[in-house]
């Protein structure tokens, strides 16, 4: 109760405010006079103009009567207006429904012309169908099969035997009106097709006839087959089994007489089993190989390779019978390559013949191809293996080998897997071959026995040039495409020549000697590999690291006779030196201490014996071996050079290993001269004996190679 009273209280002062802002109400209360006064003056003001509104209306009352009767004809006006589009509406409701009839009879009557177009159509195309032109008869009975005009109406009968056959599945028997015409042209265009077809098999069975030719005859007419297929099974079966029979035999001929004259111009004098690294050639002028005339080498690679270039893989055939009048002989990679080429041209033109003549795929084309090529393709394995089975040259097989891969590249290239069994048949026959044979080579180095050598000097040693020929062959053919499991071979290879390498220096009793024909043969070994191959191969870089052994071997070796005292004396001192062990280095001052007061005073005999000893050790060791050095240090250099230069047969390699001596002398040099510096060796009197090093680089630079 109290809250509505204070609500009602809240509202009559928001009320009073609201009319206190009235501007007659504020008007009346800043006047100062009295408000029932005001407000009888304002009811006063009020009468006088309602009585002014009264006499200003009567005034207008004719005016005001004039209005309302336009009003009323106003009205009426706008009432028949009213009537008027009623009757319209109602007009046009009528007209739509006889729109939308006009409408529903054009549909129909343009389904009705569509359909009576189609039908039109299809009676139009079936009548087409069925009628056989003129035309048409007079190509099929007398146009050659090998006018175009013949393969367009051969085209449209086909079309219309198909459309017959379908319609009497379907009971149409308007086609009973032209079936026998069809049929009877039907089989005067599969007689002209036999017959021209058999013409075209024949011209493979003429001797010295190029069989190409028929054949792209028949692949541009290859829709007869097609036709003889649906319509006369029988003559196509016919004209299959006639080709398969004649190219079958013609092909079995053909690489039979081809490969029986291709032997013929074989090297008379081949490779046999005794020409094997390990087997000493004692004929004149066959140091490492073997010479044949107008022939490479066993072991050397030369230009045999040429056959697996771009262009001498598909290089044109050998032709015997023009190679025989020349008396060209050739080696077997070579012949073989003609061989396998004459096949792959043409096996691979013969299954792109078949699939598209005969129309097979996949499965059925295989077995088609080997019907065709089974017999030539089992002729050529068996000639193949009859050769490389008495084949002892170890660089043809492995080219045979390469050759069988780019061919089956090149099928493969082609679209044609028909010959992946023949590639891997060969493969398994040559590879084999070339394992054993580099076995035998390798075997032939084991039973190496140097003691039974009738000459063995420090020159390059036959087997070692034999090896690093066929070496530096394999790995050339080997980087362009690599074969799993040459390099277990080589590797095995190459371990039996350095072990028989090794055998053959412990013939020679000085160490010098052995170290000289060491560096010899794995100097040469490397230069061949280097031509060859890639230097950082793995050959490579193991025949650098024994010939950089043997070569700082050889160097201290040579280096001994003439400044041994001085590379002993700083192998001595130096580690001490440089580890700073001044213990070791106190013996050295004190014999140096003993030495000097020995000379100022000459009194020897107030010296003990061992300190007599000490002192004599130390005249005989430092002071000797500087002034020896200095006054013969020039004349050994030059007694070095004479017997390096000698001792090796390549110069480079002479001059190389010349230039690392005098490096390891100067160096040497260069320490001792550090030594003597030290403060161990100040009370020697050899500071005027001490040569400069830079005397020794000057005199070095006199040696040094040219190219």
């Amino acid at each position: 109760m109290i809250a509505s009273e204070s609500g009602s209280s809240e509202d009559v002062d928001s009320s009073i405010k609201a009319q206190l802002e009235d501007e007659v109400i504020r008007e009346a209360l800043t006047s100062g006079m009295d408000l029932r006064q005001y407000s009888q003056s304002v009811e006063k003001e009020l009468r006088q103009l309602e009585n002014l509104s009264i006499q200003d209306y009567i005034g207008k009352a004719q005016n005001i009567a004039t209005l309302h009767h336009q009003i009323t004809e106003c009205d009426s006006i706008l009432e028949n207006m009213q009537g008027m589009l009623e009757g319209f509406l109602t007009h046009l409701s009528t007209i739509s429904q006889e729109i939308q009839s006009l409408q529903e009879q054009s549909a129909s009557i343009n389904v009705q012309l569509t359909n009576r177009k189609q039908v039109h159509i299809e009676m139009s195309t079936f009548i087409d169908q069925l009628m056989v032109p003129e035309i048409m008869i007079q190509h099929i009975l007398n146009t050659p099969v090998t006018d175009s005009l013949f393969m367009q109406q051969l085209k449209a009968l086909n079309q219309k035997s198909k459309f017959i056959k379908e319609q009497n599945f379907r009971d149409a028997h308007s086609c009973q009106d032209v079936q026998d015409i069809v049929d009877k042209l039907t089989v005067k265009a599969v007689t002209k097709i036999r017959e021209y077809l058999l013409q075209k098999i024949y011209q493979f069975r003429k001797p010295l006839s190029n069989y190409q030719i028929p054949q792209n005859a028949m692949i541009k007419h290859k829709f007869f087959f097609e036709f003889l297929l649906l319509h006369a099974r029988t003559v196509a079966a016919e004209i299959h089994d006639e080709y398969v029979e004649t190219m079958s035999r013609v092909y079995s001929s053909y690489f039979q007489s081809y490969t029986k004259q291709l032997w013929k111009l074989q090297y008379e004098e081949g490779v046999t089993r005794d020409d094997l690294m390990g087997v000493e050639d004692s004929r004149a002028n066959s140091f490492f190989t073997k010479s044949l005339k107008s022939r490479g080498t066993v072991f050397t690679l030369g230009t045999r390779d040429s056959v697996l270039s771009p262009t001498g893989l598909i290089q044109d055939i050998i032709v015997p019978h023009t190679a025989g009048k020349g008396e060209t002989k050739y080696a077997f990679e070579v012949l073989f390559r003609s061989q396998q080429y004459a096949l792959m041209d043409n096996g691979c033109r013969e299954y792109i013949f078949l699939t598209e003549f005969f129309m097979v795929h996949d499965a059925d084309a295989m077995k088609l191809f080997m019907t065709v090529m089974g017999k030539t393709l089992q002729h050529v394995q068996k000639e193949v293996c009859g050769v490389v089975m008495g084949c002892y040259d170890s660089i043809a097989l492995y080219l045979c080998v390469h050759l069988i891969h780019q061919y089956r590249l090149l099928c493969h290239k082609r679209a044609v897997p028909a010959l992946d069994n023949h590639w891997e048949q060969l493969l398994h026959m040559i590879w084999p071959r070339f394992e054993y044979v580099v076995k035998m080579n390798i075997q032939s180095i084991q039973a190496c026995d140097p003691s039974k050598m009738a000459t063995l000097d420090m020159r390059p040693h036959y087997i070692t040039r034999r090896y690093a020929e066929f070496s530096g062959a394999v790995m050339v053919l080997h980087e362009k495409f690599p074969l799993e499991g040459v390099d277990g071979l080589m590797l095995q290879l190459q371990d039996e020549v350095e072990k028989v390498i090794l055998k053959m220096a412990a013939v020679f009793h000085n160490r010098k000697d052995q170290l000289i024909f060491l560096i010899n043969n794995y100097d040469m070994m490397l230069s061949v590999l280097s031509e060859k191959t890639r230097e950082d191969s793995r050959e490579c870089e193991r025949l650098k690291e024994l010939l950089g052994q043997r070569t700082g071997e050889y160097i201290e070796e040579v280096l001994a006779p003439h400044f041994g005292g001085m590379l002993t004396f700083v192998r001595e001192t130096d580690h001490l030196i440089a580890n700073n062990n001044t213990e070791a280095l106190k013996d050295y001052e004190i014999l140096a201490a003993v030495e000097n007061w020995e000379q100022t005073t000459s009194q020897q005999q107030f010296l003990s014996p061992m300190m007599q000893s000490l002192a004599s050790s130390l005249r005989e060791k430092v002071v000797p071996l500087v002034r020896s050095f200095s006054s013969t240090w020039k004349k050994s250099v030059e007694r070095l050079n004479n017997e390096v230069m000698q001792c090796f047969t390549n110069f480079r390699t002479g001059t190389v290993v010349l230039q690392r001596a005098l490096e390891t002398l100067i160096t040497a040099h260069h320490t001792f001269n550090r030594t003597l510096a030290h403060s161990a060796f100040h009370h020697l009197n050899i500071k005027a004996d001490i040569v400069n090093s830079h005397h020794l680089i000057v005199e070095a630079k006199k040696y040094k190679p040219t190219f």
